[in-house]
């Protein structure tokens, strides 16, 4: 009989383990040519400063010529001797992730000749952590569209369409300013797809979106547009370098670790347990608590009707999917689809499910997910809460933890986004 936490649990910290950037930086390091000149180091996001680590790790030899500057998350520095590591907020930005952007753009990719290479490391996270505003743009600005744009229900690659307008080193800015320097960019995607010019809002790459586009997406969702913002889009004067910029030439992209690859980890955890494992789709989309309908009526189909497949097997998926918050709960999207997914399964006695953001953070809190088992909807109940009323109010963090269900990993310091796992046991 299949131990169904303990083997959840495993296949969780595979796919963790797949994109830890001690894993994956090294084996890319590898396959760049290494400069004549300085190594510029720059960067932003949840897994960046682990990224700099392991640069200065396997780059070891060539510390002498290595400097430059980091911006991650509060909670997720890695200590390094060479490159310097700067926390800020996230996600709603804040003057330290201004102030280390600005310095990138003014002392640190300054001075650059031909011979030397900017390493930029980027990873989930960045655009909130690189928050230096376009001119005219004040950073209050800024943190009201991320408050109005995080409750919206937008996508990421929406969210982050408007950053890139209303920024001064997003959408491609940061590589044009390390002209005449070679720029070489490590990726750790959290984003459905892996279009590297979404992740972190493509600091160093060009994008193909505009103005009219970003200005579209908050009236899209009703979001009040402050009177400098509105003239930022509407003139123009926020649009970003495109792919037919001569300025993006030469310049390498390396995808280092994907979602895709840590739910092959998982598959391969799952088959020791004795599993079939099928891979649904690693850029699934939508309300979390509408995908959690879909996802729980495939599981009830193949428990039932042994349709499409049979058990025992596990159902992976990832992506990002979103929630439009109208309560005041302590909630995330992760929390926010096992909470809808318990109340689909309604108690199936064989189904159990993992759900968790890969950052460990699932919406503003420092809880990755959680688990969920035939009698989460019985117990809780007898704790005093109806899964109803847990989703009118976004509070799945309050239930989780109320339960004793909630999976706490701590800064996991890499991010290939939500990692959704379905257990369908035998009859």
């Amino acid at each position: 009989m299949v131990d169904a936490k303990k083997c959840l649990n495993a296949m969780f910290a595979a796919a963790l383990d797949a994109a830890r950037p001690e894993h994956v930086v090294p084996a890319a390091l590898d396959g760049i040519a290494t400069p004549e000149g300085r190594i510029v180091v720059v960067g932003a996001g949840k897994a960046s400063a682990a990224m700099a680590a392991a640069v200065e790790k396997h780059w070891a030899h060539l510390s002498e010529r290595m400097s430059g500057l980091v911006v991650t998350r509060d909670g997720h520095a890695v200590p390094c001797h060479h490159i310097e590591i700067v926390e800020a907020a996230h996600p709603v930005p804040d003057a330290r992730g201004r102030d280390a952007a600005r310095r990138i753009m003014d002392e640190t990719l300054k001075g650059l000749t031909a011979n030397d290479l900017v390493l930029a490391l980027i990873s989930g996270g960045g655009s909130a952590l690189l928050a230096l505003p376009a001119p005219g743009i004040l950073l209050e600005e800024k943190q009201q569209l991320s408050r109005a744009l995080l409750r919206s229900g937008a996508s990421i690659s929406e969210i982050n369409c408007v950053r890139k307008h209303l920024s001064a080193i997003k959408g491609g800015r940061m590589a044009l300013a390390c002209s005449p320097a070679r720029v070489v960019t490590l990726l750790i995607s959290d984003v459905p797809g892996d279009d590297p010019s979404i992740i972190a809002s493509g600091p160093t790459l060009p994008d193909p979106t505009t103005c009219e586009g970003a200005l579209t997406i908050l009236q899209r969702y009703g979001i009040d547009i402050p009177e400098a913002v509105g003239e930022v889009l509407m003139e123009g004067y926020g649009e970003t370098p495109k792919p037919s910029d001569e300025g993006f030439a030469g310049h390498e992209v390396h995808m280092i670790a994907t979602p895709e690859r840590s739910l092959e980890a998982a598959a391969e955890v799952a088959r020791t347990f004795g599993l079939e494992a099928h891979i649904l789709s690693d850029a699934i989309e939508g309300e979390s608590r509408d995908v959690a309908k879909t996802l729980g009526a495939i599981a009830r189909q193949i428990a039932e009707r042994r349709q499409p497949f049979s058990p025992p097997c596990v159902l992976l998926s990832g992506g990002e999917t979103t929630v439009t918050v109208r309560g005041t709960g302590r909630g995330g999207r992760n929390v926010e689809f096992l909470t809808a997914l318990a109340q689909t399964l309604h108690g199936h006695p064989r189904i159990h499910a993992l759900a968790a953001d890969t950052d460990g953070i699932d919406g503003m809190e420092e809880i990755a997910g959680a688990i969920i088992e035939p009698s989460t909807e019985f117990r809780a109940l007898n704790a005093g809460h109806t899964l109803q009323s847990v989703l009118d109010n976004n509070d799945g963090h309050t239930l989780f933890e109320t339960l004793g269900d909630s999976l706490v990993t701590g800064p996991t310091l890499t991010n290939v986004n939500d990692f959704r796992a379905i257990l369908i046991l035998p009859d």
